[in-house]
Formats: structure tokens, C-alpha cells, sequence
């Protein structure tokens, strides 16, 4: 029996990197998925195409994780194409980048719309249709523990509210047999950070294995985290970037 087996899942920002390969490994763990995409719709439906012809069972739902309601209708939509919801995985995020006195407050509210809000209410939804052995997974960044550059504050600390997050969390649902953890990339080869990109060889040189990730990598994990192997870990992070904060 595959680790996943009957469980229902939701990613966020699925459609690519990351998320795509999350929602492939959630699949082929035998978990029927559901994934949020705002802007990549083909990609989105050559990510159903190739599921649902290896037999997965996925369905793709567009939604704008700056909208509340686009997000809590993204939980309200699994539970109504699969039955029940098992496994939140908060992955959508943006970047912006740049020094902090030419930041905006609309910068500042699409960063903490997506990055935060968009998880916090994710998260509030998915609690209401959670059972003993749910999973919240967040993917956050080890940035949030070492912001190797400048032009990063905006972003830094987007990621490490979710720190903050991910422990009240496990506080509150731990009692209800649910966990809540975190996941925190380093240099994943992506399109917001390609292996090839500007700060690449920079990166390289920080890091104790001196090569990118995949987002296989990082699916692994996640993979892990939602399974009954993963049920003894609640309130806390895996960070995954190469030795890039050793």
C-alpha cells in the first residue's frame, strides 16, 4: 500500500517548480490532490494531463492566493471534488527584491498577503475539515534564519512569520492529532531562482554541498512529513539548502 493512500491533499501554487513536484509526489504516494495555480494554466493542465494518465487522481483550481476568498475557496472546492481534505501544504510565494527605502506599502501588502495572510487562511479553512492525523506543511525559506544579502528584508521576514506560525499552530492543534510543520528551501532550481541565475555561483560558495537542489528534494520531505512516518514531528522545521546555513 502506498504511504498515502486515501488521503486528500491541497498545495497551493502547484502548477510549477516547487509545487509541481509536490503535488507529482503526493500523487504518486496514492493521495488524491488538489492544486492552486493563479496564472500558469497550461502548465497546470499538463500537470493534471500527466497525473491522471499514470492513474492519479488531481484537479486544478484557480485561485489568487493575494485573495482570501480565492484561498478559502481553494480548501471549500477540495473537499467538494474529493470528500474531505487530509493534507494542507502551503506552498505558493512571492519575491520582491530590492533596497528597503524604495519598497511601497502595496510591495509590502502583496508579500504579506501571499506569503502569510494567504497560509493563515489556508490553514483556518483547511481546520475546520482536519481530522486526528491531518497534516499543515509550510514551505518557508532558510532565509528566515540567515538573510545572506541585502535586498531581502521584505521577504526575510515574510518567511520567518512563519516560524511564529508554525509553532502556535502545533500548540494548538497537537491535542486534535494534527501536525504542523515547516519546510525551509535554500537554492532550489526554479524559475524565482535558477541554478544558472546572477547570484548562483555566489550561492555555491556559501553552501557545504556546492550544488543547487530539485524540487524532488524537497517533495521528499514533504512526502515524508504527511505520512504516518511524520506523525511525531509537530512545531517545528526542516531546513533543506545544501549546508547553505551551517
Amino acid at each position: 500500500m502506498k504511504k498515502l493512500e486515501n488521503k486528500i491533499a491541497l498545495v497551493t501554487g502547484g502548477s510549477r517548480g516547487i509545487g509541481a513536484a509536490i503535488v507529482r509526489r503526493l500523487a504518486a504516494e496514492g493521495a488524491k490532490v488538489a492544486f492552486t495555480y493563479t496564472s500558469s494554466a497550461e502548465k497546470s493542465e499538463a500537470l493534471v494531463a500527466e497525473i491522471t494518465g499514470a492513474g492519479g487522481e488531481v484537479v486544478a483550481i484557480a485561485a489568487d492566493n493575494k485573495n482570501s476568498e480565492d484561498v478559502a475557496g481553494a480548501v471549500h472546492k477540495t473537499v467538494d471534488a474529493f470528500g474531505g481534505l487530509d493534507i494542507l501544504v502551503n506552498n505558493a510565494g512571492i519575491y520582491i527584491g530590492k533596497d528597503f527605502a524604495e519598497h511601497t506599502i502595496d510591495e509590502y501588502d502583496q508579500v504579506m498577503d501571499v506569503n502569510v495572510k494567504a497560509v493563515f487562511v489556508a490553514a483556518l479553512e483547511a481546520v475546520k475539515h482536519l481530522q486526528a492525523g491531518g497534516r499543515i506543511i509550510t514551505i518557508g525559506s532558510n532565509i528566515a534564519d540567515n538573510a545572506l544579502k541585502p535586498q531581502t528584508t521584505l521577504y526575510t521576514m515574510s518567511k520567518s512569520a512563519l516560524q511564529g506560525f508554525t509553532r502556535g499552530l502545533a500548540r494548538d492543534l497537537g491535542p486534535k492529532g494534527i501536525t504542523v510543520t515547516l519546510v525551509q528551501p535554500g537554492p532550489i532550481d526554479t524559475d524565482m531562482n535558477p541554478a544558472s541565475g546572477d547570484l548562483a555561483d555566489f550561492l555555491r560558495s556559501q553552501m557545504a554541498i556546492p550544488s543547487y537542489g530539485t524540487g524532488e528534494d524537497i517533495a521528499g520531505l514533504v512526502a515524508f512529513l504527511a505520512s504516518e512516518e511524520g506523525k511525531y514531528i509537530t512545531g517545528s522545521w526542516v531546513t533543506v539548502d545544501g549546508g547553505l546555513n551551517a
